[in-house]
């Protein structure tokens, strides 16, 4: 088995990471699942990017895809559960079901927000287009 564990770096992910772990630990060491953390940075806007070289651009998705899994790392080493970790830049719905059908994921958990429908509906959410767009089952922890 192979679970997918998008993080952005907020409670919300790390209830996900938390969740998975909490289910998966009991399991012997060599029939847990794989897992994968993944980070997605949106794109810098164009009007940024102009005044920026592509090293710069690179460093600073690069730091904050450091920053978003960090928590992460952390949690998941210190219950001793080994995981494969990217990060990509783009939008991260798209990258997120892209990459669960790529890797062959059985699972994506991921955490919500929690904002609501009307919010959620305006501000477009990301658990909401994986939930719309993914072929994988996805796990929503609140």
């Amino acid at each position: 088995m192979k679970i997918l564990l998008p993080v952005d770096g907020s409670p919300s992910s790390h209830r996900a990471v938390r969740y998975v772990i909490r289910h998966w630990s009991q399991v012997p060491e060599s029939s847990r699942p794989a897992l994968v953390l993944l980070h997605v940075d949106p794109p810098l806007s164009a009007g940024v990017t102009r005044y920026l070289s592509a090293g710069d651009i690179s460093r600073y998705h690069a730091s904050n895809a450091n920053t978003a899994l960090r928590t992460a790392r952390r949690t998941l080493a210190k219950a001793g559960h080994t995981f494969e970790e990217r990060h990509e830049v783009g939008d991260p719905a798209e990258a997120v079901t892209r990459l669960a059908s790529r890797l062959k994921c059985d699972l994506v958990a991921m955490g919500s927000h929690g904002w609501g429908a009307l919010l959620s509906l305006v501000l477009g959410s990301v658990v909401v287009k994986v939930l719309a767009h993914s072929r994988v089952p996805v796990l929503v922890v609140r």
